[in-house]
């Protein structure tokens, strides 16, 4: 036994992602629901440190209040508002 050749090796991986892929499915998913509702809650603080700024209110832009947003959504933007102003 000489071991695995390349193309073995290589067959072995992708039978091994694909597996991975099929168990962890929903989870996968779940997980790149959040990123994207992430994402979309990084620009809409973006925009909102724009526009925010005429009417004396400002977020921070970062990876955390996104999070905050992507997983709260609207509720969540206004928990991000009450907080903003309960420590000020």
């Amino acid at each position: 036994m000489e071991g695995f050749s390349s193309l073995q090796l290589w067959l072995v991986i992708f039978l091994a992602a694909v597996i991975a892929l099929v168990v962890f499915h929903k989870a996968l998913g779940k997980l790149l629901g959040f990123l994207a509702r992430t994402g979309v809650g990084l620009v809409f603080l973006a925009l909102f440190s724009h526009i925010g700024g005429f009417f004396g209110v400002s977020l921070g832009v970062n990876l955390l209040n996104a999070a905050v947003l992507g997983l709260l959504g609207v509720p969540g933007f206004g928990l991000l508002l009450m907080l903003h102003w309960a420590l000020l």
